[in-house]
């Protein structure tokens, strides 16, 4: 593996790994409720479906945590530039690896922010535990995907 020394930013990732722990300690502190977005995002969509579970003021919180994570990227471009991505797969690629994240966030009881996040921070076992099964999997991907499925690897 190489680093990229022209392009490494560790003080941009500091201080993104900073806010993102503050924005989770804050949702904890106002809501009492960790900031897992599976959950976040999943409650509103079951409250739209089928009978309210929640209560408004929750409900509104979930909302204005949504509208955050939508408005971030934008917010973003008043500092600097979008950074570059290179998506080496077709939209049916794209849909079916949304689908399989959502299908094992939904096994895990949580996503890496709910889990990794929150969960670590809580010194959860059960976080440790899927964390370690998160990571172990993307390895895993990562070397079939470059080393196993590719010509010339």
């Amino acid at each position: 593996m190489n680093i990229d020394w022209l392009h490494f930013t560790p003080w941009q990732a500091l201080a993104g790994g900073l806010l993102i722990g503050l924005a989770s300690a804050l949702y904890l502190l106002g809501n009492g409720r960790i900031a897992g977005i599976i959950g976040i995002v999943g409650e509103p969509l079951r409250a739209f479906l089928g009978p309210k579970a929640a209560g408004a003021s929750s409900q509104s919180a979930r909302l204005f945590f949504i509208a955050g994570l939508l408005l971030a990227p934008w917010l973003w471009l008043g500092f600097a530039p979008w950074p570059q991505a290179q998506v080496d797969v077709g939209p049916l690629g794209l849909v079916l690896a949304g689908v399989l994240v959502g299908f094992g966030a939904r096994l895990g009881n949580g996503c890496t922010s709910g889990h990794g996040v929150c969960g670590l921070s809580r010194l959860s076992l059960r976080s440790l535990v899927n964390v370690l099964v998160f990571m172990a999997a993307g390895f895993a991907t990562v070397f079939v995907m470059r080393h196993l499925l590719t010509q010339g690897g």
